[in-house]
Order: C-alpha cells, then structure tokens, then sequence
C-alpha cells in the first residue's frame, strides 16, 4: 500500500519529464534524418536560449504569452471546460490595449500602463465571456464556440489594421506606435525582455492561491470534480462557468495586451505565432499544476527561442522544433492513457 501511494504522488511529477525525454529522443531521431548531430543541434538550442544574454531575454519574453495563455487554460480545466480559444483572446487583449495605447495621451505611465492592461484583459475576457455564456446557459459545446471565435478574431484584427487602424503609409498591415507612456519597460537591457514577464509570474502566484486557499478556487474545482454534487452544494454551475470562461480570456488578454505593450509597440496583422495553441499542450503538459505551468512554458518559450540558433549552428530546419512540441503533447498523451488504465487495474 506504501508502495501504491508513493507511485501514485511520484508519477504526477515523473510522467510529464518522461514524455518530453522521450520528445527530445524522437526529436534526435528526426535530427540525424536530417543529416545533422543532435547534440550539436540540442547544445545549440539550449545553450543559446538559457545561457545567453540576449536568448535568455528572447525566452523570457516569449515566455510570457505563453504563460499567461495556459493559466487561462489551466483554469477553465479546473472548472471542466476546454478553452480552445486562447488564440482569439490574444487577439481581442491586443486590440484592447492598442485602443488605450493609440488614443488615449497625455496622462503618466504609472496610469496609462495599467489603463492599458486592464482593457486588455477586459477584452479578452469579454471574448472568452461569449462561449461561456453560450456553455452555462444555452448548452452549446465549448470547444467548437472557443474554436471558431478564434478564426473571428483573426480577420477583425487583420480588417482593422488594414482598414481603420493602419498606420499612415505603412508597407504592411500595422497599426501606429502606441504612447511611450503605454509601454512597458524593458528589465534586462539590451535585450528584448520586458516587464510583462514579472507580471505573469505574479498572476501565477495569485492564480495559485485563489485556486488552492480560497472558497472561489473550491467552488470552481468542486465544478469540475463533480458538477451534479456542486448543485446540491448550492454553488452556481452556470455562474461558475461564466466566471472561469470569462477569467480565462482575460488571462489570454494579457498576454496580448504584453504582446503589444512590451515587444512589437503597435497592433500587427499576426499578433500571436500560435501562442493560444501552445498553451494548450502547456496545460496538458503541466497536469493543471500552476507551477508545473510556470517551467513548462519556459521549457516551449525556450523551445522556440533556441530554433533559429539550432538552425544556423546546426543545419536543422527550425520546424524540428514544433515537432518537438508536438511529440511531447504525444508522449503525455500516452502516459495519461497509461495511468488511467494502472488506476483501472488496481480498481
């Protein structure tokens, strides 16, 4: 019995380690194919983007969409509900933050910045709000309305800013620089870190504590443990829904909104490279744990940062790198299936 309970605590933590080893072994594999040295390639990728001054910058700040998108993620699938729509909520988050960013002047940045911050979030969880409403109230499976949300937020990003929103005689579709005042600052410089990543890592923090020491995060897991028992423990299933959809989108908000206001300083046509995606597999990856989350998303983030790099030393295409990813989804896919059947068998 000892024994059973010691697996059972240990291989939450092992199986997600275990399926990105086996990631990168397949990865290797794939690498020699290529006609390259994996461990030239690897070296190259991880060397650069955790060692390095400037990578480790780059990682960092493609860490913190990442990162933020997941905990969106993360807490719908506390609630039972699969937020698919992450991609589209950057999106919205973006579009908020822009509008602060390009209309609003004349005012410190000690208040424009967070002005700008919080559209962002509000937008986005206006966007996630919709499916969660449609969930709790109409019935409307999640995942499709989250799914194709995504897809309407893409072509009115990309309507805006090459209609109303696109800068005067700009070659491609982009917005004008938002205020300096809306901008975050940079906290490594010379690098392209900024400070939405200390931002993220505190929204982790808190997101820990609501959901692990408040009567808010039981309402929400008691949601998605067991939604019939929470009905007759007098907690709002509709409510709660509404509450964690809209909660999610506001996440994935913020990290559009950092998108805007620490890196690129203006809206793009191409907000997010398939951050709400990646956020996804992050989640999964992580076992709905925050700070399993937080290494995770430094682990894609480097991921992608490193690819370039590996490309150039090694001569491996960068597209190595998302199939990686898409390997590790994969592996933790099957070490899910694999505990499932164990807990079956000692039933």
């Amino acid at each position: 019995m000892l024994i059973a309970n010691r697996i059972k605590v240990i291989l939450p933590i092992l199986s997600p380690l275990i399926a990105i080893a086996f990631a990168l072994l397949a990865g290797a594999i794939l690498i020699l194919v290529a006609g390259a040295n994996p461990i030239v390639a690897y070296t190259a990728l991880f060397q650069e983007s955790l060692s390095t001054y400037f990578g480790f910058g780059n990682t960092l700040t493609k860490m913190t969409p990442l990162l933020f998108t997941s905990l969106g993620v993360l807490v719908a699938l506390r609630a039972g509900q699969f937020n698919i729509g992450g991609e589209g909520q950057i999106y919205l988050g973006a579009l908020g933050s822009s509008l602060i960013g390009l209309y609003i002047q004349g005012i410190p940045a000690f208040i424009h910045i967070p002005l700008a911050l919080f559209f962002g979030f509000i937008f986005g969880a206006f966007w996630g709000l919709i499916p969660g409403y449609l969930k709790a109230i109409k019935g409307v499976n999640e995942v499709i309305t989250t799914l194709l949300l995504n897809y309407i937020a893409v072509n009115l990003i990309s309507y805006l800013v090459q209609n109303p929103l696109k800068a005067p005689a700009a070659p491609s579709p982009y917005s004008p620089l938002i205020a300096k005042t809306a901008q975050l600052p940079i906290i490594l410089p010379g690098s392209l870190a900024h400070a939405g990543i200390i931002l993220a890592l505190i929204t982790a923090g808190i997101l820990w504590v609501l959901l692990t020491k408040s009567p808010l995060g039981y309402q929400i897991n008691a949601v998605g443990f067991n939604s019939i028992a929470a009905r007759y423990a007098k907690i709002s299933v509709e409510r709660t829904i509404m509450l964690v959809m809209g909660l999610a989108g506001g996440l994935a908000g913020l990290a559009g909104a950092c998108e805007v206001m620490g890196l690129k300083y203006r809206l793009f046509e191409q907000v997010s490279p398939g951050y709400g995606f990646d956020a996804i597999a992050i989640a999964f990856l992580s076992r709905g744990n925050v700070f399993g989350i937080v290494l995770t998303s430094l682990f894609f983030a480097a991921l992608r940062s490193g690819a370039n790099v590996m490309q150039r030393s090694a001569g491996v295409p960068s597209t190595i790198v998302y199939a990686i990813q898409g390997l590790t989804v994969l592996f933790i896919t099957i070490a899910l299936a694999l505990e499932y059947r164990v807990k079956e068998i000692k039933n």
